[in-house]
């Protein structure tokens, strides 16, 4: 077969070319299980060290109005979960997370959804402050606060429901930032957001290691 082959060089061309096509799907795939191994562990270990706060943070976060909150919880060392809390947990897993890491792939945050909302958990082991910039004069004041005026405006002009706004709650424990809650984002926002966002907590990560 392999002489019938090396007689025929169009069949021994197409061959090659499979078998390139073969190896790159393969290493696609390889390269997407890893993927989902490391957003697997990092959720798995973010459900672990949030266990207690989760329950806390979803009850205060439920009463939020649709305008700019912060939520700060009281400091004190993490208790571990009881059963009722890992259930809890267990049922609001979020269905999607994205990973927010630096160009060199040290991580910052997660980004979850669950039905109604985006939860951004930045990475505990960096500490990042909402005292650190870029946080306040660019994330909040210029992305959040412009998205926040444009549909205030929209309200106004009536084509837009006053619990359609965009909304967001910073959730914090002192200065730390804990965790900010976003409502109301469509798609192209959705990508606003998640450059945004990263390149804030990259840029504050930079700072805190200068």
């Amino acid at each position: 077969m392999l002489i019938g082959l090396a007689q025929d060089p169009e069949r021994m061309k197409s061959m090659i070319a499979f078998k390139k096509r073969l190896e790159e799907q393969l290493e696609k795939l390889i390269i997407e299980t890893k993927e989902v191994q490391a957003t697997l562990e990092t959720v798995n270990m973010i459900l672990l060290e949030k266990g207690f706060k989760r329950g806390d943070i979803k009850e205060v976060t439920l009463a939020l109005a649709p305008e700019t909150k912060e939520v700060i919880l009281p400091q004190h060392e993490p208790e571990p979960p009881t059963r009722a809390t890992a259930s809890i947990q267990h049922s609001t897993e979020p269905e999607s997370v994205i990973p927010l890491k630096t160009m060199n792939d040290e991580p910052l945050a997660l980004m979850y959804f669950d039905k109604q909302h985006i939860h951004v958990m930045p990475d505990e082991s960096k500490k990042f402050s909402v005292n650190t910039p870029p946080f306040a004069n660019f994330l909040t004041e210029k992305v959040f606060s412009k998205m926040q005026e444009k549909d205030k405006e929209l309200v106004r002009l009536g084509q837009l429901t006053s619990d359609q706004m965009f909304s967001y709650s910073l959730v914090r424990e002192g200065d730390l930032i804990r965790e900010i809650i976003i409502k109301n984002v469509d798609d192209e926002r959705l990508k606003e957001l998640k450059s945004s966002i990263r390149w804030t907590f990259e840029k504050m990560y930079e700072k805190m290691k200068s």
